[in-house]
């Protein structure tokens, strides 16, 4: 029985577990259980910022700003924004098939604005302006993805235009010996995984049984999970099948990530998940891996894309405007800009859609009503994203295998 036989085993074993301790409903065992998965979370967030940081590092500092480097960075981006645009506009369609219904203004008055009054009120630039840093250590304490990978990417850059010296090699030495330690701690994590799934599935069982409230959205429901259920098993099969790269196989060898993500709803805090799969499994070369999977985690967001065009329709919708096909198009656009630019971080998606709708003074109660459901939105989202954050990859590997050598 070879090892990914044993560890598949053991994760079914540890969903079964997990399931069928969630449906007992004991309050003991389900507070030890979610605290053995608030722990596993954040040890995934833990060891996320250092990952993404000394990933893009080492990566740039080795390969430099050379030819190699804008090629993987061009064809991870080609690669990012298709996938993307095909989750949206598929999204987009779905819509007008499903066609959500408009909602009744006391279902999103009173209780749904109640729900929003504390939430993030940034503007839509906000966003964009967080994510320049003021401080050198402010994106490592705050966990601020985009802010992160800015800050690495300069640094590395600068690293690589540094005249070889006696500097330079003790520099790139304490960041490889860094990653070699970081990644040893992740290591052991994943070794432990399957307790830590056992509490996630638990978790996960109780949030489903608190028997939300669906009747006025389900339609809009239905497009958003639809949408996103296509894109992980049409469209990425197809992009992979195009790029000769066998889509059950890779499915197969990136379950341990999709059940992370599913889990911890962050693409972020899956990414040392994710990594120790697309390396160990789908045997992607380290030198794409650890460049286009940190960078993907910010800027590859299928399953965002999709939410962030369905819901923005469906509120505009509730707001009386006139949804033709200029609007639509100008707003899968945005989407897919949007989608880019956003952190993968819990409930990220649902806070940038909320500061667009709020920009363009649209309803949004309406956001009040999908809340108490986002849950289960943002785990299949964030499972959309990190496997087409790995088909990117094996995509960008398969094309390049041969441009970079170790």
């Amino acid at each position: 029985m070879n090892k990914q036989v044993k560890q598949a085993i053991f994760w079914v074993g540890a969903l079964i577990i997990g399931a069928v301790l969630g449906l007992l409903h004991i309050t003991a065992i389900d507070n030890i259980c979610n605290f053995i998965a608030t722990i596993f979370t954040r040890l995934f967030k833990f060891t996320a910022v250092p990952a993404i940081a000394v990933s893009i590092l080492t990566t740039l500092a080795s390969l430099g700003g050379n030819k190699e480097t804008g090629k993987i960075f061009r064809r991870t981006l080609m690669y990012t924004l298709l996938t993307t645009l095909a989750a949206s506009t598929i999204a987009a369609v779905l819509f007008f098939v499903i066609k959500p219904e408009v909602l009744s203004a006391s279902v999103y008055e009173g209780v749904a604005a109640e729900k929003l009054a504390n939430m993030n009120s940034s503007t839509f630039l906000d966003y964009f302006i967080q994510a320049i840093p003021d401080n050198i250590l402010y994106p490592f304490v705050s966990g601020n993805v985009l802010s992160i990978l800015i800050v690495s990417f300069v640094f590395g850059f600068a690293i690589s235009k540094m005249q070889e010296s006696d500097k330079k090699t003790a520099i790139l030495n304490v960041i490889n010996g860094f990653q070699e330690m970081v990644f040893k701690v992740i290591g052991w994590i994943i070794a432990i995984l399957p307790i830590g799934i056992i509490a996630f599935t638990a978790q996960l069982i109780n949030e489903m049984s608190a028997h939300i409230a669906m009747e006025s959205i389900g339609k809009y429901v239905a497009v958003v999970l639809s949408g996103n259920l296509i894109q992980f098993f049409i469209v990425l099969s197809i992009f992979l099948l195009i790029r000769g790269i066998n889509p059950a196989k890779h499915f197969k060898n990136m379950i341990p990530a999709i059940l992370t993500a599913l889990f911890t709803k962050s693409s972020a805090a899956t990414l040392p998940v994710t990594m120790d799969c697309v390396e160990n499994r789908v045997k992607c070369d380290k030198k794409f891996s650890r460049f286009i999977l940190p960078m993907c985690t910010t800027i590859n967001m299928n399953g965002c894309a999709a939410f962030i065009l369905v819901t923005s329709l469906f509120v505009m919708k509730n707001g009386g405007v006139q949804l033709d096909l200029i609007t639509v198009i100008t707003w899968i656009l945005i989407s897919v800009i949007s989608a880019v630019g956003n952190a993968g971080v819990p409930m990220g998606c649902f806070f940038l859609t909320l500061s667009l709708m709020a920009g363009k003074g649209m309803p949004i109660g309406v956001m009040g009503v999908i809340l108490p459901i986002y849950a289960v939105i943002d785990m299949i989202e964030t499972a959309v994203n990190i496997y087409s954050d790995s088909c990117v990859c094996a995509m960008t590997n398969k094309d390049l295998k041969n441009l970079v050598t170790e």
